[in-house]
């Protein structure tokens, strides 16, 4: 997926970029955690402990990633592309 971003700030010019997929997983409990840090694992979709999810790194995603860190291990996904041979 292609995903647009400002060149620079306060300029109208976009250029799009190849987001890269990241696996998320938590390793930390969000137990005694503020609020914000428990809200950000449920909006990326970790339920549980030791749970993972494939996304997009997106900017949005990557400051929820930035703003529980200390929970999670991030890891970049090569990816796979299947060539098909005929």
């Amino acid at each position: 997926m292609k995903f647009q971003v400002k060149c620079r700030p306060g300029t109208l010019n976009y250029k799009l970029i190849d987001m890269k997929k990241i696996k998320i997983t938590q390793v930390k409990s969000g137990i005694d955690r503020n609020e914000t840090a428990k809200r950000t694992l449920i909006a990326l979709g970790l339920k549980k402990l030791n749970a993972s999810v494939e996304v997009e790194a997106t900017p949005q995603i990557l400051g929820m990633v930035r703003r529980a860190g200390h929970l999670l291990k991030v890891e970049e996904v090569q990816a796979v592309e299947a060539a098909a041979t005929a």
